[in-house]
């Protein structure tokens, strides 16, 4: 099964399309369990037992485990393998190198990492992003217009009068050859996610910046999915992951998803009805995002 089927599989199985972000900061963490990588993994992994039917994926920040050393890399593969077979795990890197570095980057993180998706930096261009294509089965997220701050150093700079950032959803759009692509957009650049949905086509949106980066949810899902029509990923990290400092974090986060899965399904019914009223309804695709 593709990258991209086996997202919508999950999406529709669980009812979510929520992706939570499994970024061990150890300053965050519940000290119990902050002290060694043992009680980091015990800590992630009653995140998962109580969150497992509510994701869509987990997407684990590499840097808060490379911080930790040979160790911590060590975590990372025991996380993942953790991590039930049918969700989806997104590998965030954002790698972006000449090819024949990419191609061991890309060994590294699908084969012996054993992710379904990573996260690209297009600035070096195709070249550097062909050898995560090559893997027609795993698939990329590629940095179109991030959620920090600092985005609009490079990314709103205007090139023969278009943003950057559109040139970038063009060219991915274009490399799509196998169905295998999407964009990370921020749910901080609400302005601009329409626009990018038009040009993604049926890509789907990786959506980082709801919660504590302070996107809005609402804006995030309708416009992410051309109000459920297309597939996004909406990624959450620190606000349901360190929901409690307390030992019942896990039943917190999994609180805090239960209550997002809540919103984006009051939002799909009421797409629903409007489209019952025949005001703009459209015809449900293939590979509909699920039902939340």
């Amino acid at each position: 099964m593709g990258a991209l089927k086996k997202l919508q599989k999950i999406q529709q199985d669980n009812k979510s399309m929520i992706c939570l972000g499994l970024d061990l900061d150890v300053k965050r963490v519940p000290q119990v369990y902050s002290t060694s990588v043992k009680g980091l993994f015990d800590f992630t992994n009653r995140i998962i037992e109580a969150t497992q039917d509510l994701v869509c994926a987990y997407k684990p920040n590499l840097a808060f485990y490379e911080s930790l050393g040979s160790e911590g890399l060590s975590l990372l593969k025991l996380i993942v393998k953790r991590v039930p077979e049918n969700i989806p795990i997104i590998l965030d890197g954002k790698r972006g190198d000449i090819s024949n570095t990419a191609a061991h980057y890309a060994q590294f993180m699908f084969e012996q990492l054993g992710g379904d998706w990573v996260t690209l930096n297009p600035y070096m261009g195709y070249d550097s992003m062909r050898p995560f294509l090559e893997y027609r089965n795993k698939g990329v997220f590629v940095l179109c217009l991030t959620s920090n701050p600092g985005s609009k150093d490079f990314q709103l700079l205007m090139v023969e009068g278009k943003p950057l950032y559109k040139i970038v959803a063009e060219k991915v759009s274009y490399w799509n050859k196998e169905d295998n692509c999407g964009l990370v957009v921020g749910a901080t650049h609400p302005e601009q996610l329409d626009e990018i949905r038009e040009v993604a086509k049926d890509m789907p949106l990786l959506i980082p910046g709801v919660g504590a980066q302070g996107g809005a949810l609402e804006k995030a899902v309708l416009s992410g999915t051309d109000n459920f029509k297309k597939t996004a990923v909406i990624n959450v990290s620190r606000s349901v992951l360190f929901a409690s400092s307390d030992n019942d974090f896990a039943e917190k986060s999994r609180q805090e998803l239960e209550k997002l899965n809540s919103v984006v399904g009051s939002l799909r019914n009421e797409s629903q009805a409007v489209g019952q009223d025949g005001a703009g309804a459209n015809p449900p695709r293939s590979g509909e995002p699920p039902a939340s």
